[in-house]
């Protein structure tokens, strides 16, 4: 009879931000098309580490399962990625699972990316109807602009550009690529364009665009391919136009 193949992970838990972390290690059944996710729920099934030792199931964020939520960001081999797309079969073994270090930890491998969000506020990342009144038919968008702005669109607020970023760190508050790609999207969409200025004022400030120092690790990173270089390049241009022309655009 065959000897069932097998698949080693490692996997890096802390009970709570001032718990001490340690390392597990978990000897699981191998199968075909197996993903990281799969392997944390095998956990889950039967928390027992290789060396026969009962321990609890692994904490950790999921949701769609195919790359849309953004919920599954974490390092997997020391690379900043989504556990629902990481392929076991395409992972050097021991596979070492450890969570974001740029956000604050929750437990074992769940952090809080609250960080993202309050930077959209910040930026009035969205495009503002009130619905008290009838807007009729929406803006016409060019095929120019919607080729622009569909890709990015599709962030999912995963955080892999904040984790690879050496400007995001306990020294300042750099928004980060994510952030300041959607203040590009809804600044060129006819009707987000009426809070361009403000979008720009908020990127001028501390943690603001400036902070780039234009390492474009962040591209590398992004697992939907949005041109995070680029959206911080035209961002920057409006925030100088902004800053030095200004007072005549009124």
């Amino acid at each position: 009879m065959a000897e069932t193949k097998k698949v080693l992970i490692k996997i890096k838990r802390q009970a709570g931000p001032q718990e001490p972390s340690r390392w597990e290690e978990f000897s699981l059944n191998w199968r075909p098309s197996m993903n990281v996710i799969i392997c944390l729920r095998d956990i889950a099934e039967n928390p027992v580490t290789s060396s026969g030792k009962k321990t609890t199931p692994i904490t950790y964020d999921s949701n769609c399962l195919e790359e849309i939520c953004g919920s599954c960001a974490m390092l997997i081999n020391d690379k900043a990625r989504m556990a629902c797309s990481a392929l076991v079969d395409h992972l050097d073994q021991p596979i070492r699972i450890e969570p974001l270090t740029k956000f604050p930890l929750v437990r074992d491998l769940s952090v809080d990316r609250q960080f993202m969000f309050d930077s959209l506020k910040r930026v009035k990342a969205w495009i503002p109807i009130d619905g008290s009144y009838d807007l009729g038919e929406g803006p016409r968008v060019s095929p120019q602009v919607q080729a622009k702005g569909y890709p990015l669109s599709s962030c999912i607020t995963c955080g892999n550009c904040l984790e690879v970023c050496p400007q995001v760190n306990e020294h300042n508050q750099f928004v980060g690529a994510a952030i300041i790609s959607q203040v590009r999207l809804f600044n060129i969409h006819p009707t987000g364009a009426m809070n361009k200025r403000e979008r720009l004022e908020a990127l001028m400030g501390p943690g603001g665009v400036q902070e780039c120092a234009n390492a474009q690790n962040c591209v590398k990173a992004c697992p939907k391919n949005i041109p995070l270089t680029e959206s911080i390049a035209e961002v920057n241009r409006d925030a100088w136009k902004q800053a030095l022309l200004g007072w005549l655009l009124g």
